[in-house]
């Protein structure tokens, strides 16, 4: 549905679901204090979907004979390059202690979330979220479970002798 000519309601549903998205996976990050949290997810996720949407439906006026194709996978692979560039920079390695590949890994993930609204495939998105924020929250349990067994007092019973 377009009003004024340009504006098509369901570009824009594409994009608000991207940015509401991507932006769920950055308030996670954000309650972890990590360093791309809600504001970097929701820009990736919506960067992503319109490019999606731009490389889709963007050009569809440049097509002047049947012959000529679009391929809009190819901006897609391209949004996967840059964001695996973006990623590289949240990567530290200090101290023999690397820091960052989760966040790296969320950003891409969230890419590819935005990608997916862009091509209007919700479901696959919306389902691709619930799994990176159980896998994110399952994790943080378990590690700090571990933790509180790694620094429980050792019982008397237990102790060997």
């Amino acid at each position: 549905m377009e009003i004024l000519g340009f504006f098509n309601l369901d570009m824009v549903l594409r994009l608000l679901v991207a940015a509401l998205l991507g932006g769920a996976i950055g308030l996670e990050r954000e309650l972890r204090d990590k360093a791309a949290g809600f504001r970097t997810h929701f820009l990736v996720a919506l960067g992503s979907a319109l490019f999606m949407i731009v490389s889709a439906y963007g050009f569809q006026e440049t097509l002047i004979t049947e012959s000529h194709r679009l391929d809009v996978s190819r901006v897609a692979a391209q949004v996967v390059t840059g964001v695996g560039f973006l990623g590289a920079g949240l990567i530290i390695f200090q101290k023999n202690t690397l820091r960052g590949l989760t966040t790296a890994a969320c950003v891409w993930v969230t890419a590819a979330i935005g990608l997916a609204c862009g091509g209007g495939l919700y479901g696959l998105a919306i389902v691709s979220t619930l799994f990176v924020l159980m896998g994110l929250e399952a994790f943080n349990f378990f590690l700090r479970r571990m933790r509180e067994l790694e620094n429980a007092p050792e019982r008397e019973d237990e102790k060997d002798d």
